[in-house]
């Protein structure tokens, strides 16, 4: 069994991650496990029709890889319940931006899971950034990764999850008080 932290809590994961195979050949789609998967874009690109036909949107979610481009993703929005994006190395942040991209200008309103290099450190960023799911790294705590929520107690940024930045926040506060 699996588990994820979903909009803050940790539950099962019943979506399977498929990987291209170690020389970057992807699966055939009738070779697919079972059940609800979440498919690389290269394959969800060449195979959509039959992938969306083979199962309902609430089995298919599609995985984006740091190059992928998220605008081409878009417009199958209505044909997958999942977009996960893909962190191949803790140091590589472009997934970040495909996150706020997803959020904000593509308005995408369905689970945003942050997989692959998920640690606890950067839990907490990848929520500012609209990611609502996390599948943190198999060798790490993922209990200790849920404690990220409650790091920090007040917020310079504006973000997806506050867009106003706090000295916004607090001429709101003096505005009201008169001063």
């Amino acid at each position: 069994m699996t588990l994820i932290i979903k909009n803050r809590a940790i539950v099962e994961d019943d979506f399977t991650v498929v990987r291209a195979a170690e020389d970057g050949a992807l699966p055939a789609v009738d070779a697919l496990p079972a059940g609800k998967v979440i498919v690389p874009f290269a394959l969800w690109k060449e195979h959509k029709d039959a992938l969306a036909a083979s199962r309902s949107k609430d089995e298919l979610g599609v995985w984006l890889a740091p190059d992928d481009e998220p605008a081409d993703l878009a417009p199958d929005f209505s044909k997958i319940a999942v977009i996960a994006v893909d962190f191949p190395v803790f140091r590589d942040g472009r997934g970040f931006s495909i996150g706020r991209l997803l959020r904000e200008r593509y308005q995408w309103t369905g689970e945003l899971r942050a997989i692959g290099d998920v640690l606890r450190d950067q839990v907490f960023f990848h929520y500012r950034c609209g990611f609502d799911a996390f599948a943190v790294r198999a060798d790490k705590d993922i209990n200790d990764a849920l404690n990220a929520f409650n790091e920090f107690t007040e917020l310079y940024q504006g973000a997806n999850d506050n867009p106003e930045p706090l000295f916004r926040r607090r001429a709101a506060v003096l505005a009201t008080l008169g001063a």
